[in-house]
């Protein structure tokens, strides 16, 4: 059953990578909406594509070995291609799902396999904050960049989450990466103050 489900996440993640893909070719995002998209993947770009060029050329020196390997030569050849686009992959779901802030909530995403939506009433702070360092910690979250996060959110209720492996975790602080952290804080603040406003009035 574990396995069933497993594969089940495995496929899943797959279909949003290839998706991902359609969509950065287009030049269109996923999940923005009315809301208001702040980017993370600057900071990833040219380390991913040094990554992807660098597994071309190995694909192209496996092929001079193997060249007398035929079946070996095939297998190999397929797995340095489905690297290289995997990569490619991920660096399009970085671009084309990022972080949204809308009317009632933050939507923190990583590439293909983080998608959170935290209701702003549950924000407790939210602050500028730049780490290179992080402890591993159950009710923490740490989503780096270049090894690096900008923004530290802690809540005042936790959020449920789920690891691509399916684990259940239960979130106070969340900290993430953004290409424009200030403006990102700053936007976040007037949006839980628009929302406090509105339902204090609606209490009235």
């Amino acid at each position: 059953m574990k396995a069933v489900g497993l594969a089940r996440r495995l496929a899943g993640h797959e279909l949003r990578l290839f998706a991902s893909l359609v969509l950065w070719v287009a030049r269109r995002t996923h999940g923005v909406g009315a809301g208001r998209a702040f980017g993370y993947a600057r900071g990833q770009g040219a380390m991913m594509f040094g990554f992807a060029f660098v597994c071309v050329v190995e694909t192209i020196g496996v092929a001079v070995l193997l060249r007398d390997h035929p079946t070996l030569h095939h297998i190999m050849l397929f797995l340095d291609v489905y690297t290289v686009v995997i990569v490619v992959e991920l660096y399009a779901a970085s671009v084309v799902r990022p972080h949204v802030l809308d009317a009632s909530s933050l939507r923190i995403r990583n590439a293909a396999h983080v998608d959170l939506r935290i209701p702003l009433e549950r924000i407790a702070s939210v602050r500028r904050e730049t780490r290179s360092t992080h402890e591993a910690r159950p009710d923490e979250l740490n989503l780096a960049i270049g090894a690096q996060t900008t923004i530290t959110l802690e809540l005042k209720e936790t959020v449920r989450h789920f690891t691509f492996l399916g684990r259940r975790r239960d979130l106070r602080v969340i900290r993430f990466h953004a290409e424009e952290p200030d403006l990102l804080v700053r936007e976040v603040r007037e949006a839980w103050g628009v929302w406090e406003a509105r339902e204090t009035a609606a209490d009235r």
